[in-house]
C-alpha cells in the first residue's frame, strides 16, 4: 500500500493571510451595518444624536411647523356711549402689542381708515386706539381664534366753523383758525389746532374751547398775511353732536395811491405805512396801488415818496371796498388863532 506523503506544515505568510482576511471581512460587516443604522437614526425624531449634516431627509409631520392661530377682531366706534349708530369716517385705528419691545415702544401690528375694519390677528394682546381728529378712545383686546366685536366710545363731538364778511360767506383760503382749550395757570389757553379750515369738521374731546378766526389778506406771490380783523367765540363741544358756529368778520380792503392830483395816476416806488389814531402800525407796503384789508375804524396813513412825506386820515366801513387817495402835496401849516 502506498503512502501518502506527510502534510507540509503551513508557511508563516499563509497564516498571516488568514488573519488579513479576517480582519477585512470584520471591517466590510462593520461599514454595512452602519449604512443601515444610519439612516433609520436621522429619520427617527426620538433618536439621542441628531442626523449628520450631510444627510437632508424630508421632515415627517411631527417634525413640520405649525403656524400661528389666528382670530378676527371687528371694531366700531361710537361718539358718544347713548348713540345707536357708529361713526361713519374720518376714524384712523391703529392696533399695536401689548407689550413693549426692548426699546419701550408698543409694536403697531395693524392699521386702518375704514370705519367699521375686520382685521385679522394672531393670539395674543394687543392694544387698540380709535382717533377722530384730537378725539380717541383706547382699550385692550385679546384674540383666542375667534371672532372678537369690540367698540369704542370716543365721548367725542364735533365742531365746525365758517366764517363771513357781512353777509357774504369768506373763502376759506382767506381766513386762519385756530382753536384754545382753556388750561388752569394758562390765561391765554393752550394751543390745540392751529390752522383749522373753515368748514371742516374737526373731532373733539367733549368741552369748552376758545376759537379764534383772523381774516387773511392776499399778496401778490400768492400766500396770504393776517389782517388786524381778528373774531373770537368761547364754543362748547358735546359728545355725539355737532357744533356749527359762524363767525362774522367787519372789514373791507383798501387801495392806496399818492397821486398829483385827484383821479391822476398813482406814483410808483411809495411806500405806505398805516397806523391806528393811537399810533401802532397795522401795514408796511410799497408800490404805485397797494392794497390791505382792514377791520372796520378809522385810520391814518402815511405816504412817502422821493424824501417828502405826506400823510391823511381815513375810514373803513364793513364790506365797503374803496380807494384812498394821497395828493402830492405838502401839508398846509395849522393856521394862527
Amino acid at each position: 500500500m502506498r503512502r501518502l506523503p506527510p502534510a507540509r506544515p503551513a508557511s508563516g505568510r499563509t497564516g498571516q493571510g488568514f488573519i488579513a482576511s479576517g480582519t477585512l471581512l470584520a471591517r466590510m460587516a462593520a461599514s454595512a451595518l452602519c449604512l443601515v443604522a444610519w439612516p433609520v437614526v436621522a429619520q427617527s425624531p426620538k433618536a439621542g444624536n441628531p442626523a449628520g449634516p450631510s444627510l437632508r431627509l424630508p421632515l415627517t409631520p411631527e417634525t413640520a411647523p405649525v403656524e400661528a392661530a389666528h382670530g378676527v377682531v371687528r371694531l366700531s366706534a361710537l361718539f358718544a356711549a347713548t348713540d345707536t349708530q357708529p361713526v361713519r369716517e374720518g376714524l384712523q385705528w391703529r392696533i399695536f402689542e401689548e407689550v413693549p419691545g426692548p426699546d419701550g415702544n408698543h409694536k403697531l401690528v395693524a392699521q386702518s381708515t375704514d370705519a367699521t375694519p375686520n382685521l385679522l390677528l394672531p393670539n395674543g394682546n394687543f392694544v387698540v386706539h380709535a382717533a377722530l381728529g384730537l378725539a380717541g378712545a383706547t382699550k385692550r383686546i385679546a384674540i383666542n381664534g375667534t371672532v372678537l366685536n369690540e367698540t369704542l366710545v370716543l365721548n367725542a363731538g364735533g365742531l365746525r366753523i365758517a366764517g363771513q364778511l357781512g353777509d357774504t360767506p369768506i373763502n376759506p383760503a382767506k381766513l386762519s383758525i385756530a382753536i384754545y382749550v382753556p388750561e388752569r395757570g394758562n390765561p391765554e389757553a393752550k394751543l390745540i389746532v392751529a390752522n383749522a379750515k373753515s368748514g371742516d369738521t374737526v373731532g373733539l374731546p367733549e368741552g369748552n374751547y376758545h376759537v379764534v378766526s383772523t381774516l387773511l389778506n392776499a399778496v401778490s406771490n400768492g400766500s396770504a398775511n393776517p389782517t388786524n380783523s381778528v373774531i373770537s367765540a368761547d364754543l362748547k363741544v358735546q359728545a355725539g353732536k355737532l357744533t356749527d358756529a359762524t363767525l362774522r368778520h367787519r372789514a373791507a380792503t383798501m387801495i392806496l395811491k399818492l397821486v398829483n392830483s385827484p383821479g391822476g395816476d398813482a406814483l410808483a416806488n411809495t411806500a405806505f405805512t398805516i397806523l391806528t389814531p393811537g399810533g401802532d402800525v397795522i401795514r408796511e407796503m410799497i408800490g404805485a396801488f397797494p392794497s390791505a384789508t382792514l377791520a372796520e375804524g378809522e385810520y391814518v396813513a402815511i405816504a412817502r415818496h422821493d424824501s417828502q412825506t405826506y400823510q391823511s386820515a381815513f375810514k373803513v366801513e364793513s364790506g365797503v371796498d374803496k380807494d384812498v387817495e394821497f395828493l402830492a402835496k405838502e401839508t398846509p401849516p395849522p393856521e394862527a388863532p
